[in-house]
């Protein structure tokens, strides 16, 4: 919970137990039930802010174990063990490894709603924004959370709660780049040539490459990716990278 929304709560209480004290003056018999329990709110609140914070530090652990030991070989007692708790804990929070991918995946969704609600805040130019979001999302990747997301992708091809995962997340994706090609083709900045399912989807395929490399390569040098990347975003949004009506399917 914020601070603000802390102390919001809390002038809300004070202001339900002045009130229960003017009341008093002219019924004393009932003053003491329009006073509401102080104690029991705010300690249900403090209890859920630790869990949240216990869940967010064993989703941090499992990530670590997930990079040293590879998602197929980390049991739930190694990662316990990274967690510094005992498995019997560990399963309170989260019952199974599909689990934690689980909650892994919702952290990722939550800070892509925040970075996709930065590029569509329209405080910028469109075609900059998306170029800081590639550079800053993408590019600047740390190495470890690359091999997390290629070890998640390989255990999609072997399990299928976790293909269903992140299929879920990709085609999330694939929308929001959609309604950001969308928008900059309504401001101007790309071709109405390009069609924003296909935009999405190759950039989506792009993207996936950059962060295989990321994750494979130790000698990976962002910055010197960087034109080359960015020529890919401009390419694309100005129509020069579209299907080839003419090639073969199969």
């Amino acid at each position: 919970m914020s601070l603000g929304r802390t102390r919001g709560w809390r002038a809300f209480l004070l202001g339900c137990h002045s009130a229960a004290i003017f009341a008093a003056s002219s019924e004393n018999e009932r003053s003491f039930s329009l006073v509401p329990d102080m104690s029991v709110t705010p300690l249900s609140a403090r209890r859920k802010a630790a869990e949240t914070d216990r869940r967010r530090r064993i989703l941090e652990s499992a990530e670590h174990a997930f990079v040293r030991h590879g998602f197929h070989a980390t049991t739930m007692q190694r990662v316990a063990e990274e967690a510094g708790m005992s498995a019997g804990n560990l399963y309170r929070y989260f019952p199974s490894k599909e689990a934690i991918v689980e909650g892994l995946c919702e952290l990722d969704q939550a800070e892509m709603a925040v970075a996709f609600a930065e590029l569509m805040a329209g405080d910028r130019h469109i075609l900059e924004a998306m170029r800081c979001a590639l550079s800053r999302h993408v590019l600047a990747k740390p190495p470890e959370k690359a091999r997390l997301l290629v070890e998640i992708w390989a255990e999609a091809g072997r399990n299928p709660r976790v293909a269903a995962m992140t299929r879920a997340i990709d085609a999330e994706v694939r929308a929001r780049i959609e309604e950001l090609i969308d928008a900059a083709k309504a401001a101007g900045v790309a071709s109405q040539r390009l069609d924003s399912r296909f935009g999405a989807r190759f950039f989506v395929t792009f993207v996936a490459g950059v962060f295989k490399r990321i994750a494979t390569e130790n000698d990976f040098n962002a910055e010197a990716e960087t034109p080359m990347a960015i020529g890919v975003l401009k390419a694309l949004l100005a129509g020069a990278l579209i299907p080839d009506p003419h090639a073969e399917t199969r």
